[in-house]
């Protein structure tokens, strides 16, 4: 799959593509039903599959002092997007030449001109142009203009409640992981670089491969079932803490990682690791022997959970 910058033209052998169009941070089950429309279009039509998003969230670039949103980074969402059978995915840099232009000229430039698109799909939500003054019978309208057929894509339900981001972050701060990965179809990750700490795990027989959790989403703090990817694709069962580590001073906001039956040196290596299921709050202990007692009894459970899973 091909990696596109939104403010240049699009490749010659790309051009007249099908293009699934929106920000599709989480890429769950709605996410996947427009891109599968963009694609099972492309491939009936012999056109390229064009998925375009954009980044920084529209949210972020109008609201920078906001609460960390983010449910995937740009890499994971390529990688998904590439799963679902994309030719290319394009990036759109949102800022303020994109924010200032109309729905006509971001329609006209941006998608007929710089795209070439033959097609665009959103999900009935989707808003574009200055102000948010386009949605989805604008684009309609400019696409018959502009010789491009637009198509919306219906809400998804489930559970007899439509799937959304904002319902997946509500689950994930309410530690819901399991009712989250329902809806995005796998678990929520955070993907990272291992970072050195202070060795607090090692001595209590726990060590851990410690992320910042950096501009994701802050699920609830608290002890997690969890599984790692490693770089060199191994997957490994283990426990974390994620959250400020309350028994120990001063508070660092992380997530703490043990995997078991591991014994290995992940420093500076990229990792994600995935939130399978909440096994409860943080909690702060008087003794480090009391923590450790916990540590095995979390330990414990999480291999339980996770053989369930």
């Amino acid at each position: 799959m091909e990696r596109l910058d939104g403010g240049s033209a699009v490749p010659s052998g790309l051009r007249g593509g099908i293009v699934a169009l929106g920000n599709f941070d989480g890429f769950h089950l709605g996410h996947q039903a427009v891109v599968g429309r963009a694609v099972e279009r492309a491939h009936a039509a012999g056109r390229p599959a064009i998925v375009a998003t954009f980044d920084p969230h529209p949210k972020r670039y109008f609201r920078p002092d906001s609460d960390w949103f983010r449910l995937t980074t740009m890499e994971q969402r390529a990688r998904l997007i590439e799963t679902a059978g994309a030719d290319a995915m394009l990036v759109f840099h949102f800022d303020a030449e994109l924010a200032a232009l109309s729905a006509e000229a971001f329609a006209r430039d941006r998608l007929a001109g710089a795209i070439g698109a033959a097609g665009v799909v959103t999900g009935g939500d989707f808003t574009f142009g200055r102000g948010r003054s386009g949605d989805v019978a604008t684009l309609a309208e400019l696409g018959r203009s502009l010789g491009f057929e637009a198509e919306v894509v219906p809400p998804v339900a489930l559970d007899g409640e439509t799937v959304s981001s904002t319902r997946i972050r509500a689950l994930l701060q309410q530690g819901h992981p399991r009712g989250a990965a329902r809806l995005l179809t796998r678990p929520f990750a955070i993907e990272g670089v291992v970072e050195h700490g202070a060795k607090l795990g090692r001595e209590l027989g726990f060590p851990t491969a410690n992320l910042s959790i950096g501009k994701y989403l802050r699920p609830a703090y608290g002890i997690y079932a969890v599984r790692g990817r490693l770089a060199d694709g191994r997957v490994l069962d283990g426990v974390a803490n994620l959250g400020i580590r309350p028994s120990f001073d001063p508070p660092v906001e992380l997530l703490e990682s043990y995997f078991f039956d591991f014994d290995g040196d992940l420093y500076g290596q990229a990792i994600e690791v995935a939130l399978v299921d909440y096994l409860r709050a943080e909690a702060r202990f008087d003794s480090l022997d009391a923590l450790k007692a916990q540590m095995d009894l979390d330990a414990a459970e999480a291999r339980k959970r996770l053989a369930e899973a």
